[in-house]
């Protein structure tokens, strides 16, 4: 399994961003840290900040990869949450993607490949 971990100095409100806001599923939840699957075998954690584990969202981005990036859109829009714009296409990458920005400061990228681009799969 693959974990992107990011850090917080507010579990509580990253929790609800990711379980309610994105809809995630915890899957194991310790004290001061959670797991949220993202598909078979990856996951984001998110952790209370500690020691020398700090928020620092700079120059990182999590994507994750789907098959609606319109209809992740509208459900994230419905629950109110903070979109960068809609989604575009970025014919460099062969993508079809928006943004968000999670509680801490971190980008979450939706995309799917457009068909024919490297790295598409239906």
């Amino acid at each position: 399994m693959q974990i992107s971990w990011v850090y917080t100095q507010d579990l509580d409100s990253a929790t609800i961003f990711y379980a309610e806001a994105l809809g995630l599923k915890c899957i194991r939840e310790e004290d001061g840290a959670r797991i949220f699957a993202t598909g078979a075998n990856a996951a984001i954690g998110v952790c209370a900040a500690f020691a020398d584990r700090v928020v620092e969202p700079k120059g990182g981005m999590i994507s994750l990869v789907c098959s609606d990036v319109d209809g992740w859109y509208q459900r994230l829009v419905d629950k109110g949450v903070t979109i960068a714009g809609p989604p575009h296409r970025l014919e460099r990458f062969g993508i079809y993607t928006f943004f968000v920005t999670d509680p801490n400061g971190y980008i979450i990228e939706f995309q799917q490949f457009d068909p024919g681009s490297p790295g598409y799969s239906a």
